[in-house]
């Protein structure tokens, strides 16, 4: 439940800020010497993103995403290679592709208004026309999977009380939904049996613990899986292709999360997985022959596919250096498309032919115009904090960065506050390393990805413990010798942006300047604001940030609007109208206060975009004004001003 500020996952371009791969923290590899061409920022906007991935039923075609547009749009590729041919025409709200229907080349699509988040689900037809299948206005509907027998979909919805998501069932032939459990208690439907009779639910007692349930459809009977007195976090991953089985993920007996199995008949628990991290998921192919596992690798994600029956690994494609994600297999399993994200290279679609070993690459996202020798590598470091915890982070380094030419110096901070900062491209972050900057991006103490003692050691200590991580990483960046201790700034999303206002207003002589985008400045009016479709964890939020009703004195001082008269350095603002995690006003009477101060104050603001900016136009500006406030503000040049404030 931590991720709950993060950025929405339509904001990946900015949420999977900084790429790379491990190299030596001399960085022996990247020279004063090196001749680097500089690039704009349309240039690096010219990389273009793309996600998700489905097979048509012929095997013909792959359906993913793509925002070559300008803003998300349905596109097909054909497997055997060629051009893409889009599918809708969206220039205003972002379009993401689910799937082909099972049996017909109809598409299934999710798409909000302008970043709301009040998402629907929408049929494209062969013909081209769309109809909304979840039209009611102010619900949200999200998919929870296509049956096994493919004659329906399921999907929650909150219309009937927008605290709570129910399971409905779609019928394809009618196109009208049945109610399949009503959910009255605040739970998380996570997955569905093939066989249609059992659902693994979650139930959220903090953001460090959960209880993990299973209900019969056929009985309408609920039954608590799980027993403990101890924080511990459950996941009802899928159900075994006979249903005899859920496989589900669990750090009861360790740090990380590790796969574990229980028998419906019996309720025997047995071990299947354990890696020395995280594993993120696991799931089947459609008819169990393969079973996938996503490790966290160290803030890298680890694919693991495996033949069901023997427990042999599948040997994977040789693709270009770099992580392997998103893998889905055809309805036949003889095809798997998957995507490949490299440390220079954006997101790319490959479909890999089992039965004759061919791998092909489908896309080629990345802009032409950008010479990959130019654009920098990430090295995973480690530094100590004030209490001597081992904080892990990702560092960027320009390749003309010496002693001889020092350079200033950014810190990432994520958001969550559970998030985690991973090695995958980023444009924003290439560019402002093309143009001279280090960053540091840190994953302080409460980021996920580093066993349950570090995820939950910032609880109920926001805006203290972690922002000592930071000064910590500012300290850490100064000793490096190519990095002027006296340029540092610092820079993050959400509750990332929060830390930035958190680290000017609490500790006012540390960051010569803060880049905020969409961070919370007042706890007290944010957790009483907000959606009421999140009704379901509140309390675990709660009892991690502070109860605004019995903690608000706490929730006061770790605000830092009620302290924007101590902040003295030069702040930037970026936010979107439409959000619904950290209202306009948040960002709106942070601005006010600062100007108060005569401190230089920029603020920007996309009236379309909601918890994180997907249109590519807002993308140019909003990223080309934060260089030029860097610029002026960190770097001093002035050839470069920072643009004037935009609202």
């Amino acid at each position: 439940m931590k991720k709950i500020y993060a950025w929405a996952s339509a904001a990946f371009a900015v949420a999977t800020l900084l790429a790379g791969c491990q190299q030596n923290r001399s960085g022996e590899n990247q020279t004063a010497e090196s001749v680097v061409q500089t690039y704009t920022i349309e240039q690096f906007m010219n990389t273009t993103s793309i996600t998700g991935n489905d097979f048509a039923p012929d095997n013909s075609k792959i359906l993913y995403s793509s925002n070559q547009t300008g803003v998300f749009n349905a596109f097909e590729v054909p497997v055997a290679g060629g051009e893409p041919r889009q599918l809708t025409t969206s220039t205003d709200n972002s379009v993401y592709s689910i799937s082909y229907f099972p049996k017909d080349e109809r598409i299934l699509y999710s798409s909000d208004k302008g970043g709301d988040e009040i998402t629907h689900l929408f049929v494209r037809n062969t013909d081209g026309t769309t109809k909304d299948l979840t039209p009611e206005p102010k619900a949200k509907a999200t998919f929870a999977g296509w049956s096994h027998d493919q004659n329906s979909f399921f999907f929650l919805s909150n219309k009937r009380d927008p605290r709570y998501f129910d399971l409905y069932e779609m019928d394809l032939q009618t196109m009208t939904p049945k109610l399949v459990m009503q959910n009255e208690q605040g739970f998380d439907v996570v997955s569905i049996s093939r066989d249609k009779k059992h659902i693994g639910l979650l139930k959220s007692i903090n953001t460090n613990s959960n209880d993990m349930y299973l209900y019969n459809t056929d009985t309408k009977q609920l039954k608590k899986l799980t027993n403990h007195t101890e924080d511990v976090k459950y996941s009802p991953e899928t159900f075994t292709p006979d249903n005899k089985k859920l496989y589900f993920l669990t750090n009861e007996g360790g740090e990380f999360m590790e796969l574990n199995s229980y028998d419906l008949s019996t309720g025997n628990i047995a071990d299947v997985e354990k890696a020395n991290w995280d594993i993120s998921n696991t799931y089947f192919s459609r008819d169990g022959k393969y079973r996938v596992t996503s490790i966290n690798n160290d803030a890298r994600i680890e694919i693991k596919v495996y033949e069901a029956a023997t427990g042999k690994q599948v040997q994977l494609p040789n693709v270009p250096t770099g992580d392997i994600t998103g893998v889905n297999f055809s309805d036949d399993e003889n095809l798997m498309a998957f995507y490949v994200n490299s440390p220079t290279s954006s997101s790319n679609l490959f479909v890999h032919d089992f039965r004759n070993e061919k791998t092909t690459q489908l896309t080629n996202t990345m802009n032409p115009e950008i010479n990959p020798d130019d654009l920098v590598k990430t090295e995973v470091i480690r530094y100590k904090s004030y209490d001597g915890l081992e904080i892990p982070a990702l560092l960027m380094k320009p390749k003309n960065a010496s002693a001889d030419n020092k350079v200033p110096a950014v810190l990432w901070i994520h958001g969550g506050p559970g998030g985690q900062t991973r090695l995958n491209y980023s444009p924003l972050m290439q560019y402002l390393v093309n143009h001279g900057y280090a960053v540091l991006a840190v994953n302080n103490r409460g980021s996920s990805g580093y066993g349950k003692t570090f995820f939950a050691a910032d609880d109920l200590k926001h805006g203290d413990v972690d922002l000592k991580d930071c000064i910590a990483a500012k300290e850490y960046l100064a000793a490096t010798g190519y990095v002027d201790a006296d340029k540092i700034g610092i820079m993050g999303g959400s509750y990332g942006g929060y830390m930035v206002l958190a680290g000017l207003a609490f500790t006012p002589d540390e960051f010569a300047v803060g880049v905020n985008l969409f961070g919370v400045a007042n706890w007290l009016r944010t957790l009483q604001s907000i959606p009421p479709y999140w009704e379901s964890f509140r309390e675990a939020l709660y009892k991690e940030l502070g109860n605004p009703e019995t903690d608000s004195a706490a929730l006061y001082n770790k605000s830092p609007l009620f302290f924007a008269h101590q902040i003295k350095k030069p702040l930037m603002v970026l936010q979107g109208a439409n959000d619904p995690r950290v209202l306009k006003v948040e960002s709106d009477e942070i601005v006010e206060a600062v100007k108060k101060n005569n401190v230089p104050v920029e603020y920007v603001v996309f009236d379309d975009e909601g918890h994180g900016f997907v249109k590519k136009e807002n993308q140019i500006e909003g990223y080309s004004a934060i260089l030029a406030f860097l610029n002026e503000h960190l770097k001093g040049d002035e050839a470069n001003p920072a643009s004037t404030d935009t609202e």
